[in-house]
């Protein structure tokens, strides 16, 4: 399927999605939002694609919400809901699509990663960084607030840190991100970063697509609950695992002393 703010291609298992407008560096404007549901939505349907991987295009990831549609927005003659919380909404309703979703996500962060964007970024499983990334909640300095991100803020970065930088508005680096747990790995310079993120989806597919997708469940819902809720439907859950072809074959290939059926030999 073509797109007009997206870029996708699949490659060795690994769903690439690119936002694609540079000359606004990335924001995110209502089509994008749209279309990167509808690239989420493909690639979790294809069963060829074991990660999918985002990043934005000509060195930046996203600058955050597209002023422009929410002047249109805020225009706009109300027609039964709110058209600004509706676009809003739409936002909110594609993190939770990324963050809910039974397959990793990663994020190459590079350049601009603000407001929006890095909401974005803190829906992905995991998350690399170039060092020369500039990270941003610009939302309060704008007269504005980090609405539907703002859960995912306080599960990456905990309450505390995630509280000062959506208050302060403050601009950080790529090194403090890392500090602050926003990023997993950083990287100095993009032969570095293209062979940290090789690395990285290596690792993910060396792990089977039902485990991975039970261990995602699992480790949100255990963000929400207390521990001793969880204890038997994390039970049935590796019951369940040890009993799938996936199970069987993990376990036979580690007594055996070879790599599983599902670990690419290339």
């Amino acid at each position: 399927m073509s797109f007009a703010t997206i870029m996708v291609t699949v490659a060795r298992g690994v769903c690439h999605v690119t936002l694609n407008r540079p000359a606004q560096k990335n924001a995110m404007s209502l089509a994008m939002v749209a279309e990167l549901r509808t690239a989420l939505d493909e690639a979790l349907a294809d069963d060829g694609v074991r990660v999918i991987l985002l990043r934005g295009a000509d060195r930046n990831f996203c600058s955050g919400g597209d002023i422009t549609d929410m002047a249109a927005a805020r225009g706009a003659a109300p027609d039964g809901a709110d058209p600004i919380a509706a676009m809003n909404a739409k936002f909110g309703f594609l993190c939770a699509a990324f963050a809910e979703s039974n397959k990793p996500v990663v994020a190459v962060l590079e350049g601009a990663v603000i407001g929006g964007g890095f909401g974005l970024a803190c829906v992905a499983d995991v998350a690399v960084a170039h060092a020369g990334a500039k990270f941003r909640l610009a939302e309060t300095s704008l007269g504005l607030v980090p609405a539907q991100i703002a859960p995912f803020l306080v599960a990456r970065l905990g309450f505390s840190t995630a509280n000062r930088l959506a208050l302060t508005a403050a601009t950080f680096s790529g090194a403090q991100a890392l500090a602050v747990g926003m990023v997993h790995e950083l990287a100095e310079d993009d032969t570095a970063l293209q062979a940290c993120v090789a690395n990285l989806l290596r690792a993910l597919q060396k792990s089977p697509p039902g485990a991975l997708a039970a261990t995602k469940l699992l480790l949100r819902r255990a963000v929400w609950q207390q521990p001793e809720t969880l204890i038997d439907e994390a039970a049935k859950i590796f019951a369940q695992a040890v009993r799938s072809q996936e199970g069987e074959e993990g376990m036979m290939a580690f007594l055996q002393k070879r790599a599983p059926a599902w670990v690419d030999p290339g």
